[in-house]
């Protein structure tokens, strides 16, 4: 079997990489969420195993002494990281593994699997980013402005990625993330064994 590929999907906080994931994951069954694994406790209605693995502190601290967290790291006090055994499950089952982290998880994951498929979330202008996050209306404008700023320097890190999709219409952009991964397939390089089988050599 085939493995499968390691994508990971960054965005600020904005644009739309939760329901461009969930409208994806609706159309390939040949892709999986890599379940990010915290330490803070579940918010109402989210699922362990689902949403996220659940952990306390202690259980996380020793997965990273382990080597079982491929990268993590501390916001407001908890950790948020990425599971081996995540990953792991979906590529040798023969499926994409999708990770959804932060810039700084993803230069991490790209310095250990230079192989692995970086896909950044624009939005079509700093202005329509800051219009949506006012009109979710659960941001104060100090938080707002935070967000905006953050999301500028989160732009700073788009460079350094794979593939850029700008989040304008929301069926453009799946239908872009899918071509993406279509794409990722037919790289000559994915595809050495496919040569061999045509001109007889395997």
């Amino acid at each position: 079997m085939e493995k499968g590929l390691l994508f990971v999907v960054s965005a600020p906080a904005g644009c739309g990489k939760d329901t461009i994931l969930a409208e994806f994951f609706k159309k390939t069954d040949a892709a999986g969420y890599a379940v990010s694994a915290t330490t803070r406790a579940p918010r109402e209605g989210e699922i362990n195993g689902v949403h996220y693995h659940f952990l306390t502190r202690e259980d996380f601290s020793e997965k990273i002494k382990l080597g079982e967290v491929l990268e993590y790291t501390e916001y407001c006090g908890n950790y948020y990281g990425t599971l081996k055994k995540s990953v792991d499950e979906l590529v040798l089952s023969g499926k994409d593994a999708v990770l959804k982290i932060e810039v700084e998880g993803a230069m991490n994951i790209k310095k250990m699997f230079p192989e692995a498929c970086l896909v950044f979330i624009l939005p079509p202008s700093l202005e329509v980013l800051e219009k949506r996050l006012r009109g979710r209306g659960t941001e104060t404008e100090e938080k707002i402005r935070e967000r905006t700023l953050q999301a500028k320097n989160e732009l700073e890190f788009a460079k350094n990625y794979d593939y850029l999709v700008v989040n304008d219409d929301l069926d453009e952009a799946v239908e872009d993330l899918l071509a993406i991964f279509r794409a990722e397939k037919l790289r000559k390089e994915r595809c050495a064994g496919l040569l061999e089988q045509i001109r007889g050599e395997k």
